[in-house]
């Protein structure tokens, strides 16, 4: 597969991320077909079109993106909660695809 189709199913894969929810790299790249490439899973999100939900996308422990400055901001604001250490809650925000 080419980088940029699956470049394509991981942005339509994000664009279905509900607003309070978040997903980790691991999980869109394995829900791609990729579960072997997270990391090509957030360099797809470095070259997003507009308007994509990327803030709703974190690493396995729920570190957010470095150098997204308004992440944070953007996720609060939606309601995800984060622990004391900065990590956003995965037991209570990640999203589970197969569930409405």
């Amino acid at each position: 597969m080419k980088r940029a189709e699956y470049f394509k199913k991981i942005y339509e894969l994000v664009s279905q991320i509900p607003p309070g929810r978040v997903a980790t790299y691991g999980q869109l790249a394995y829900l791609a077909g990729f579960p072997q490439a997270p990391r090509i899973a957030g360099q797809a999100l470095c070259f997003a079109p507009p308007g994509l939900p990327c803030h709703r996308c974190v690493n396995s422990a729920g570190r957010l993106a470095p150098g997204f400055l308004q992440q944070r901001a953007l996720l609060e604001k939606e309601g995800v909660r984060f622990r004391p250490n900065g990590c956003v809650d995965l037991k209570k925000h990640l999203w589970d695809p197969f569930c409405s």
